[in-house]
């Protein structure tokens, strides 16, 4: 095949991909929302937990990595179970409990702001500097948290704090996640099954000790698969995938940007929740913060 017609097949593969990562991504606020209308948050995270260590084991068998998951150092083990209490134990119990207490458009809104928490808290913990656009970004986005989470009154007279608490602290813990994960040179599949390895077993003890009952109910339990496999699993693969075969990573990335707009179409048909004008505007300018901030920062590279 001609080098020109190989490279289109690649970019047109990466986009596939990418598309395809997306369009689960945004079907997952909705598989939240109606899970949990069934089943406890615990039982949530521990059905979808369980299959997502199956998927990422079964991948490890499919890609020859078997080997490769004892050849590295104690610390590093050490390192990945602690990141293994934060993802997936400790942010998505923080996270569907969020989405039990906000209307799914509120909660999937908010949760996009941990990109801006990241940079918060890089500055705090790898002592990067904030620029002037960050602290402009960060009023935008919050400015638009407050007016989802008020619908659009501006007071604060939130539709739920408890749910605003925990959807925002999701953000920190998403963020404190990914910050220590980067700096672990480590294949990404292998760290994903060690991290849920960890959080599956911590998850496990919590059950235990205090005594928690997991609830059982045929269509949650399939909602529960459905979170584990495209939620916690092969999309991040899928993903991974697309970046690998671009040739421009920038223009796949800003695909992203398309999921919480497809999202609230599902919550809006599936979950059956009325999208509020209030909803549509604070999640314009969380994403329009989230653009200026990645533009900017791509300039100064």
């Amino acid at each position: 095949m001609p080098r020109g017609k190989q490279k289109k097949l690649k970019v047109s593969q990466a986009y596939r991909y990418a598309l395809l990562a997306v369009l689960l991504w945004s079907s997952v606020a909705t598989a939240f929302k109606l899970t949990l209308q069934l089943i406890s948050v615990e039982s949530l995270l521990f059905y979808s937990t369980l299959t997502s260590l199956i998927i990422l084991f079964l991948i490890i068998l499919k890609e020859g990595k078997l080997n490769l998951l004892f050849t590295y150092p104690k610390k590093t083990y050490f390192k990945l179970a602690i990141l293994g209490a934060i993802n997936p134990f400790i942010y998505y119990i923080t996270l569907f409990k969020a989405y039990s207490l906000l209307p799914a458009q509120e909660a999937q809104a908010i949760n996009y702001t941990w990109a801006l928490m990241l940079t918060y808290l890089s500055a705090i913990i790898l002592k990067q500097k904030i620029t002037l656009i960050d602290y402009i970004a960060s009023a935008i986005a919050y400015f638009g948290v407050l007016i989802i989470a008020t619908h659009g009154n501006l007071n604060l007279n939130f539709s739920s704090s408890r749910g605003l608490f925990f959807a925002i602290l999701s953000t920190i813990f998403w963020a404190f996640f990914w910050i220590y994960n980067v700096k672990l040179n480590i294949d990404s599949t292998i760290a994903m099954f060690i991290n849920f390895l960890s959080g599956f077993l911590l998850l496990s003890l919590y059950i235990l000790i205090f005594n928690i009952e997991l609830n059982f109910n045929i269509k949650a339990l399939f909602g529960s698969i459905y979170i584990g496999f495209f939620e916690m699993g092969i999309t991040f693969i899928l993903w991974l995938k697309a970046l690998k075969l671009s040739n421009n990573n920038s223009k796949i990335a800003n695909l992203i940007f398309l999921s919480p707009f497809l999202s609230l179409i599902f919550i809006h048909f599936f979950v059956g929740e009325k999208i509020l004008i209030s909803t549509i505007i604070g999640l314009l300018l969380i994403i329009s913060a989230l653009i200026l901030q990645q533009r900017f920062k791509r300039v100064n590279v």
